[in-house]
């Protein structure tokens, strides 16, 4: 109501006709009455708005435009009275207009063309059909990485950021000390305001009270149980030394009978190995023989297959002139091809998305490396583990009978002494404990290293070759073996000899003859083109009896 004069009469007539006539003729009826305007309504609107605005603002506009909105209401009131009946379109009959039919033209009846004898190309090998042995090995391994990787990922995430603090060798620390200096070199950083991380000390990890104690009672009990096997060796029982003498022995045995098996298959693999670069080796001696048989019946075949080939060529040289003209459109049609495909080529390049993504890209692998930082710089960071103590605060629990921890003022002086002897009397004892049990420790494990050393030093000195045991069966493995594969060298040594210069020199002559055959189909259809050109020249109309044969071979094509 209020934006009349923006819309317009008429957009505002078809507004007020979209809601029902009966309520808007009512509402419309009462709100545009000057009467009403001037008293209830602009009484109503200066209770909530300023005076000056509703003259100006409010009055104003629709007093200007109220006789046109009273039209509205005039008109809303014929329509309720029925008054206005609506329009009938007039639609319009149809115009007959005869069919055009547009008439075919006569189709020329094309000139028959011989069909040229091309060359008989060359069969497709199988192996394009097949998948290589290769692909199947690397898709293999390529599964086999993935799957590690997959694993080390779920590792790593289920230890977050203790996985990144191993130890590691000093060579593999300079490496990766010159990568990250050389990647802080590259950020665009203020270098004077960059502060290098905090050096601290690796100090040797320090075991407890309760550590100390119950790995001292560990080897307590286990003095304890050798001292019962002493006693009761002493009282007269039976020593397990022969049970154990016995039981090495017979796993001596084991592991020989084990390594026996585990060479005897060595050998026998080794052996089906030579075997096979054996049959492997006759086959091929055997394709070789066939070889030369086949290449014997291909030359004559070929020298048959060349004298065909020179009287075909003279029935195809008078067909070169009609097919010229096409050949030349095939061209102009494949080049603007080409230029078409080449500039939407060159449109939908954008190399701003990759700069965009390579950004991307930089800017978030500088984020995860300041996180990596600071996470470091927190773990590194000793946590403050010193409680300050005031024995002269209360508990805070803010009760009448709350007291500090301070002794009181009538308790005597002799008293506190021998309270502080005892104190430090059970510290002593305590310390003296923990040093001797730190001692007992520090032998077991001296005792422990020196095993564990003279175990390794036994297992270096027997070697596997030693408990092998000689066996019949292996030596006549061994012997098989090795006569297997003097006859394989022997066989690789008269293969390398043996050279065949007839097939080398039978290759080089068929490419010759075949790049002579090239080279006088190129100058024969140079000289067709110069012919053609001196005819056209001179003679008009030769020149449209060959355009029209020209139309007339590429029409079925079309």
């Amino acid at each position: 109501m209020f934006r009349v004069k923006e819309l317009g009469i008429l957009h505002y007539r078809k507004f007020v006709d979209c809601f029902d006539t009966r309520k808007a003729y009512k509402f419309l009826n009462f709100f545009l009455q000057e009467k009403n305007l001037v008293t209830w309504i602009k009484d109503g609107w200066n209770t909530i708005y300023d005076a000056i605005f509703v003259e100006n603002q409010l009055l104003s506009p629709l007093l200007e435009l109220l006789p046109d909105l009273q039209k509205i209401t005039e008109h809303l009131k014929l329509k309720l009275d029925n008054k206005i009946k609506p329009r009938k379109e007039v639609i319009p009959t149809t115009e007959v207009k005869p069919f055009s039919i547009t008439k075919p033209r006569p189709r020329s009846v094309p000139v028959p063309e011989p069909i040229p004898r091309l060359q008989k190309h060359n069969p497709v090998p199988q192996s394009l059909y097949k998948a290589h042995s290769d692909q199947a090995v690397i898709a293999k391994k390529k599964e086999e990485n993935r799957r590690k990787a997959e694993e080390i990922l779920m590792e790593a995430s289920r230890k977050q950021f203790t996985c990144a603090n191993p130890e590691k060798s000093g060579k593999t620390m300079e490496v990766l000390k010159d990568i990250i200096s050389e990647q802080d070199s590259k950020l665009d950083f203020e270098k004077h305001r960059a502060r290098p991380l905090p050096s601290f000390l690796e100090i040797s990890i320090k075991m407890n009270t309760a550590a100390i104690l119950r790995e001292g009672q560990l080897y307590q009990k286990l003095e304890e149980e050798e001292l019962k096997k002493i006693v009761t060796l002493e009282a007269g029982t039976r020593n397990s030394h022969e049970f154990e003498e016995w039981q090495s022995s017979m796993r001596k045995k084991d592991i020989e009978a084990k390594l026996a098996e585990v060479e005897r298959r060595r050998l026998l693999g080794k052996l089906s190995y030579e075997d096979a670069i054996l049959a492997r080796q006759n086959f091929m001696q055997e394709n070789r023989a066939k070889v030369a048989q086949m290449k014997k019946e291909a030359e004559a075949l070929m020298q048959e297959y060349l004298e065909q080939k020179l009287k075909e060529e003279q029935s195809i040289r008078n067909l070169k002139i009609e097919t010229l003209q096409g050949h030349r459109n095939a061209k102009d049609s494949q080049k603007r091809l080409q230029e078409s495909k080449r500039r939407i080529a060159d449109e939908c390049r954008k190399p701003g998305i990759d700069e965009k993504s390579l950004e991307e890209a930089e800017a978030d692998m500088k984020r995860k490396l300041e996180l990596i930082y600071q996470i470091r710089a927190v773990e590194i960071a000793p946590a403050p583990r010193r409680k300050m103590l005031d024995l002269t605060s209360t508990a805070g629990a803010r009760l009448l009978t709350e007291g500090t921890s301070c002794p009181a003022e009538g308790v005597p002086e002799r008293n506190r002494r021998e309270e502080e002897d005892e104190i430090l009397e059970a510290k002593q004892a305590k310390d003296q404990q923990l040093i001797e049990t730190l001692e007992c420790i520090s032998k077991h494990r001296l005792e422990q290293t020196r095993s564990a050393a003279l175990r390794l030093e036994e297992h270096k000195k027997q070697k596997p070759e030693q408990m092998l045991p000689d066996s019949e069966p292996l030596k006549d493995l061994k012997k098989q073996v090795e006569e297997r594969r003097c006859a394989r060298l022997k066989v690789k040594e008269q293969s390398k000899m043996q050279t065949s210069p007839t097939s080398s020199a039978h290759y080089v002559s068929l490419m010759n003859q075949k790049k002579a055959l090239e080279a006088s189909r190129w100058h024969e259809l140079e000289r067709t083109r110069e012919r053609a050109a001196r005819l056209t020249a001179g003679d008009g109309q030769y020149s449209k009896t060959l355009q029209h044969l020209t139309s007339l071979s590429v029409m079925p094509l079309s």
